[in-house]
C-alpha cells in the first residue's frame, strides 16, 4: 500500500439540509511516473464566426440549388444576424480540381488539437476542398465483440467498393486505450481498405461486462499513469477521443461526418455527463455530425439473458420486471449514441443488421448544402446555449440545420464576488469546462429504514495538481432539481518534493432512498483552469430487497482519524477511516480492503441469524482466487441493525490484468443470497 505523505488539511462544511466533512490527501508519485506525466490537455476555441450548414429541399425532397444570401433569414436567439459569408457546397462524382488530401488527422495534428499550448493549424484554402466530402470511419474497439467488429469492417469495405467516389476523402481511426489514426484523409480506395483490414476477429476485444459497470477498455489501459487509470471503467476516454477528432477537423469549414461504430455506451455512476456535453459542443463548433452505428444489430431480448452471460437462478429473471430490466439496459446502452447523433445534426442507426443505410444517409446529408457564416451580435462569453433559426423567404421550401451552439466561457482576473459567481455559473451550466480532470464516486450505507449515509469522494489526478488554492463547489439535487446538499471549500495545496500528488476530497451526507444528481466544480486559482464532473447517485430502498446489502467499498488506503470522529460515517471505525478507491486500479504492492454491511438478516424465533460470505475473483470466466468463507451470527451494530464485513486481500497474489470481484452473501436462515460485483485492475 502506498504510504500517505501528509494530510494537507482537515475540512468540514455544513449545508442547510445535510452535513459534509472533507480532507485532502497528498499521495507521492515516483519520479519516473512524474516525468512521464504530461500537462493535462485543455481544449479551447474562439468563435468569432459561426458557420451553419443548411440543406434546402422542395416538397419532393430534392435539394434546391441556385439560392443566394438574400434568400435566407438568419436569427440567433430571435435576433437578426448579418450573413457575412455564403457558399454552396456540392459533392460530385468527378473532382472539379484535383488537389492533395489535407493532413488533418496525423498523429501530430491530433496531438496539437489536444494540446493547450499548441500552435494554431495553418489555414486551409476552401478551394482545395471544394467538391470534396470528408468522412471519418471511427471504430470503438473497447466496446465491440469480435463478430461485431468483423461485421462493421465488412460494411465499411462494402461502402468503399460500391459507394465511395473519387470526390470522397475518407480517414480511418480507432479508439482503444488511445485514439489511433490508421490512415489520414485519402481518396485512394486501396489505402482505405488496407486500413480496414486491421479490424478482424483476431484484433477484437471481448471482455465480460461486470455488473453495474460500463464496458471496460482494453486491459492495457490500466497500466498507464496519470489520469488514464480513471478512464478504465467509464466512457470518458471515448468521449474525449471524439472531442479531439472534432478539434482536429475544426479548421475546415465544410460539413464533416464521423461514422462511429460502437456496441453502445451504457452510462453508469462512474461516467461524467459533462464530458458528453463537451464532446457534443466541440463537434457542433467544428461543424461535425456524428452517425453512430450500433454494431450489435437487431437484438432479441431473451428472458434470463442470452448465451453471452451465465444463467440466472430462480424465476425472477422470467418475470415482467426482469424482462423490463433487460429492455431498459438495452435502451440505456443506445441512449448516448442517439444523443450524440441528434445534438450534432447526424442520425443514429440501431436495431438493424444492415449498416449500409448509415453510409447512404451521410452521402445524402453532405451531397449539397449551403454554408452560412455570421458574427454573433452577442459577444458575452457566458457559456449559454444560443438557438439558431434559419428561414428561406420561399414558403414552399423546407430547411434542415442545427438548432444552435453553446457560447464560449472565459476566465478573467476578477474579484471575489465575480469568481464566486463564475463557480455558480459553472455549476448551473449544462456544458462546463473540463480543463482539470475531476472524478466523483458515491456509495450508500443504511442509517435507518428511510435514511442512508452517502459518502462522496472527489479526486484530482496527480498530473493536474499544482501548488496553490483549489476552489471546490458541489451540489446534490433530487429528481425535481431541488438542492438536498452542498459543498463549498477552498483547499490549500502546499509545495512538496518528491514528485506530483493526488488530491482526494472526502464528503458525505444523509439522503432518503431515491435518484439524485451530484455535480462538483473544481477551479485552480493560480491559472483559472476549471474542471467539472456530474453523475447520477442512486440510493436503493432496501426494504424490498431479499438480502439487504450496502454498497461495496474498495480501498487501498486506511487513514488514522484524530480527534472527534464522524459518527454517521460507517467508513470510520475504531479510529481508522477507509478511503474509497475511485479508479479500482491498484498496484501489486498494495493491499485491497473491502467493506460492506448486511442489514436485518433473517433470524428464527428466539434464535440468531446466520450469514456466510466470501470474495471470488474471476479473470474472464475463470475463477482465480477465493477468500475463506466467513460465518457471522448476530449483528455488529444494533443501532444500524447491520452485520459488518471487512476483508483484506494482498494484490501481490494477482498477475497484472483485469478482474471481476464477486461478493458472495448467503442468508442461511432465509435461504436467500446476493452476489454484487465490481471490476478491479491490478497493475
Amino acid at each position: 500500500m502506498r504510504r500517505l505523505a501528509a494530510i494537507l488539511s482537515a475540512l468540514s462544511a455544513l449545508s442547510a439540509l445535510s452535513a459534509f466533512s472533507a480532507y485532502v490527501l497528498s499521495v507521492p508519485v515516483s519520479a519516473q511516473q512524474a516525468a512521464a506525466q504530461s500537462p493535462a490537455p485543455a481544449f479551447r476555441s474562439n468563435v468569432s464566426v459561426v458557420v451553419v450548414d443548411v440543406v434546402v429541399r422542395d416538397r419532393s425532397g430534392a435539394v434546391v440549388r441556385g439560392l443566394t444570401a438574400g434568400d435566407f433569414e438568419l436569427r440567433e436567439d430571435n435576433r437578426p444576424q448579418q450573413i457575412r459569408s455564403f457558399d454552396f457546397e456540392e459533392v460530385t462524382t468527378a473532382v472539379p480540381a484535383p488537389a492533395p488530401a489535407p493532413a488533418l488527422l496525423t498523429d501530430a495534428a491530433v496531438a496539437s488539437a489536444a494540446a493547450a499550448t499548441a500552435k494554431p493549424a495553418p489555414p486551409l484554402r476552401r478551394e482545395d476542398l471544394a467538391g470534396r466530402r470528408l468522412v471519418v470511419l471511427l471504430f470503438d474497439l473497447s466496446s465491440m465483440q469480435p463478430d461485431e467488429l468483423d461485421r462493421a469492417g465488412h460494411a465499411a469495405v462494402d461502402y468503399v467498393d460500391h459507394q465511395m467516389t473519387s470526390a470522397d476523402l475518407v480517414a480511418v481511426a480507432s479508439i482503444d486505450t488511445t485514439l489511433d489514426v490508421l490512415t489520414d484523409f485519402t481518396s485512394d480506395h486501396e489505402a482505405v481498405k488496407q486500413a480496414l483490414a486491421h479490424f478482424t476477429a483476431v484484433d477484437g476485444v471481448a471482455f465480460e461486462t461486470p455488473a453495474a459497470e460500463t464496458a471496460a477498455t482494453d486491459e492495457a489501459g490500466g497500466a498507464a499513469g496519470g489520469s488514464a487509470e480513471y478512464d478504465v471503467f467509464n466512457n470518458d476516454a471515448r468521449l474525449r477521443a471524439i472531442r479531439t477528432l472534432a478539434d482536429a477537423l475544426a479548421p475546415v469549414d465544410q460539413k464533416k461526418a464521423i461514422l462511429y461504430f460502437s456496441s453502445g455506451m451504457a452510462r453508469s455512476g462512474s461516467d461524467n455527463q459533462v464530458e458528453l456535453r463537451t464532446a457534443i459542443s466541440a463537434a457542433v463548433r467544428a461543424n461535425v455530425s456524428l452517425y453512430p452505428i450500433d454494431t450489435r444489430g437487431l437484438q432479441a431480448v431473451v428472458p434470463g439473458g442470452d448465451a453471452t452471460r451465465a444463467s440466472s437462478f430462480g424465476t425472477g429473471a422470467f418475470s415482467g420486471r426482469g424482462v423490463r430490466g433487460q429492455f431498459d439496459q438495452l435502451q440505456a446502452s443506445q441512449e448516448t449514441l442517439q444523443t450524440l447523433a441528434s445534438d450534432t445534426g447526424g442520425k443514429a442507426f440501431t436495431d438493424s443488421n444492415d449498416f449500409s443505410g448509415a453510409f447512404t444517409q451521410v452521402i445524402r446529408d453532405t451531397s449539397a448544402y449551403y454554408l452560412l457564416g455570421y458574427s454573433s451580435t452577442n459577444d458575452v462569453k457566458d457559456g449559454r446555449f444560443r438557438r439558431i433559426t434559419v428561414r428561406v423567404k420561399r414558403p414552399d421550401l423546407r430547411v434542415e440545420h442545427r438548432n444552435g451552439y453553446y457560447a464560449e466561457r472565459d476566465f478573467a482576473h476578477t474579484g471575489r464576488q465575480d469568481r464566486e459567481r463564475e463557480l455558480q455559473e459553472q455549476l448551473a451550466s449544462p456544458v462546463s469546462s473540463t480543463d482539470i480532470p475531476v472524478f466523483v464516486s458515491a456509495g450508500w450505507f443504511r442509517l435507518a429504514a428511510d435514511r442512508y449515509y452517502v459518502p462522496l469522494s472527489v479526486a484530482i489526478p496527480g498530473d493536474a495538481v499544482r501548488t496553490g488554492d483549489l476552489d471546490v463547489l458541489g451540489a446534490v439535487r433530487d429528481e425535481q432539481g431541488r438542492p438536498v446538499g452542498r459543498i463549498r471549500q477552498t483547499l490549500k495545496i502546499a509545495a512538496e518534493s518528491g514528485g506530483s500528488r493526488q488530491v482526494l476530497y472526502q464528503s458525505g451526507l444523509a439522503l432518503p432512498p431515491g435518484r439524485f444528481s451530484a455535480k462538483v466544480v473544481v477551479r485552480d486559482n493560480t491559472n483559472g483552469a476549471v474542471g467539472s464532473f456530474e453523475t447520477g447517485v442512486f440510493v436503493p430502498d432496501l426494504r424490498r430487497a431479499p438480502v439487504k446489502v450496502s454498497s461495496v467499498t474498495l480501498s487501498t488506503q486506511l487513514r488514522p482519524v484524530e480527534g472527534r470522529q464522524r459518527s454517521e460515517s460507517p467508513l470510520v471505525r475504531d479510529g481508522v477511516e477507509i478511503l474509497p478507491s475511485l479508479t479500482h486500479v491498484v498496484d501489486r504492492a498494495q493491499k485491497l480492503y473491502f467493506y460492506y454491511e448486511v442489514y436485518e438478516p433473517e433470524a428464527p424465533a428466539g434464535g440468531t441469524s446466520s450469514l456466510k460470505t466470501s470474495l471470488s475473483f474471476y479473470r474472464g470466466a475463470v475463477k482465480v482466487f477465493e477468500t475463506p468463507l466467513v460465518e457471522r451470527t448476530g449483528l455488529d451494530a444494533a443501532d444500524r441493525r447491520a452485520a459488518i464485513f471487512q476483508f483484506e486481500v494482498a494484490a501481490s497474489g494477482f498477475q497484472p490484468g483485469l478482474y471481476t470481484c464477486q461478493v458472495n452473501i448467503i442468508d442461511d436462515v432465509a435461504g436467500r443470497f446476493a452476489f454484487p460485483r465490481l471490476a478491479v485492475y491490478v497493475r
